[in-house]
Parts: C-alpha cells; structure tokens; sequence
C-alpha cells in the first residue's frame, strides 16, 4: 500500500462514535425529520445515511478527503437515498443553512479538533443543533457538552485494540464554549 501513495483510507471504517451518533439518531428521528443536515467529516457516510433514512429534508456528506466522498455516495446508493456531498473545507465558515449538523470522530487529532470544536460551539451559538460521536478520544472538549447517550459499539480489533468501544453522543451547549 506505502508504494502506491494513497492516503490512509480512513473512511473505509464506520468509527465508534460515528456508530453511535448514527444509532442516535436513528433511535431519534425527530431530531432529523424535515431538516437541513450537515454530515461533517462524513467518512463513509453513515450519519449522513441515518439521517436522510430518519425523514432529514436534505443532508449534506462533506469531507476533504475524495475518497470518502466516493465511499459515502456508493453507501448512499446501495442504501437507496441521495445525498449531497462536497469536498469543500467548511471549517470556520457561516452556516449555510444546516439544521442539525453531526460530526463522528473528530477529537483525535489536538489542533485539528481545537478548530472543529470552537467552530462547531460557534455554529451551536447560533441556534444550530451540534451533535459529536466520540468513543472518549483524547483531544474531546472536557467542557461545552452535553453527554445524551453512550452506546457500546462494535469495532475492529485492528483499529481501535479492541472489539467493543463505549462511545458517547455529545451536544453543543449554547451557553457555553467547548474547550
């Protein structure tokens, strides 16, 4: 794989905190039913997929890395739906319209997820629902969340050192800016 140069494929996984924020909201579709989404960092488009599956008016799968937004399009249509995509960085730009947005996964990283976060705070601010999967990675904010619900989820032992992860569903506070 080193010899073809392709970036690590990590899209090509449903990760933990991905899986639990696509079971919330399938276990919610209330949350979704007749909004605008933004599936942010989409991956292979899993909460993209539960939330167009849970009546979401439209969804849009963003993600800079091409790969994931061809994995997302093939998942969406094997699950029959449409979706949107773009591989657009929407870090640090207004609200485009997005009801709900979700984001999996996006505190492993210490820089990278300082930005996410206080963008998503900044959007939460606004009146926007901000919901975050995460399995208790190192760089999630310990202040600004609300935890809704924690799901134990099946992983890869290859990837996450073991075959369960206890992953948890945060909201943005309004009130109050993650850390």
């Amino acid at each position: 794989m080193d010899n073809l140069q392709l970036p690590t494929p990590f899209w090509a996984f449903a990760w933990a905190g991905g899986q639990a924020l696509a079971q919330y909201i399938l276990d919610n579709p209330d949350i979704v039913r007749g909004k605008r989404v933004l599936d942010f960092a989409c991956g292979c488009g899993i909460e993209a997929i539960a939330a167009k599956m849970s009546g979401a008016k439209n969804v849009l799968a963003a993600d800079i890395d091409l790969f994931a937004i061809a994995a997302s399009e093939l998942n969406a249509e094997l699950n029959k739906i449409t979706l949107a995509t773009t591989t657009e960085n929407l870090v640090g730009k207004d609200n485009l319209g997005w009801d709900v947005i979700l984001a999996g996964d996006v505190c492993y990283e210490g820089p990278m997820a300082k930005e996410i976060t206080s963008w998503l705070w900044q959007l939460s601010t606004a009146g926007t629902i901000v919901l975050m999967g995460d399995p208790g990675r190192t760089y999630l904010p310990k202040s600004g969340l609300k935890k809704l619900i924690a799901y134990g989820v099946q992983t890869s032992s290859a990837l996450e050192d073991t075959d369960v992860r206890n992953a948890c569903v945060w909201e943005f506070h309004q009130n109050k800016q993650a850390s």
